[in-house]
């Protein structure tokens, strides 16, 4: 089962990177990493390019907005399961994409969501809020 992870990011050179080792380290392996940037002007893009390699599909254009650039990303994504990591989100674990996977397989399962860690800005390890996902059923 592929999984296509959708980053965005526009000037996001001071996290983007983070985001991309956070991808590339899942122990899940059947991942396209599709990237698309607004044209940013930050060195966004040199990061980006040490990175290519490493990455299925690199939009680099101008866009209409954070909305446009998922869009860009939704039509270029081959995966059976699209998710989105922004360019300054990461995964808390390598498993993360092996559990999605995991629910999609073992359930029936139409999306998967998450716990929210948000983080300070200077210190990644200190918790500023925490958001726990409840459960969610059909009616």
């Amino acid at each position: 089962m592929k999984i296509s992870i959708i980053t965005v990011s526009f000037n996001s050179s001071a996290t983007i990177e983070e985001t991309l080792r956070s991808v590339h380290d899942q122990s899940y392996n059947d991942v396209e990493h599709i990237v698309v940037d607004g044209d940013s002007k930050d060195g966004t893009r040199t990061i980006l390019n040490k990175y290519r390699n490493g990455l299925s599909a690199l939009i680099i254009e101008p866009d209409y907005g954070i909305y446009d650039a998922m869009n860009k990303g939704i039509r270029s994504a081959k995966g059976d399961i699209i998710g989105f990591l922004n360019a300054d989100d990461c995964y808390v674990s390598n498993k993360v994409l092996e559990k999605v996977v995991q629910a999609f397989r073992e359930h029936d399962t139409d999306s998967v969501y998450g716990d929210l860690c948000y983080v300070a800005e200077h210190d990644t390890n200190e918790v500023i809020r925490f958001w726990k996902a409840g459960k969610c059923t059909k009616k």
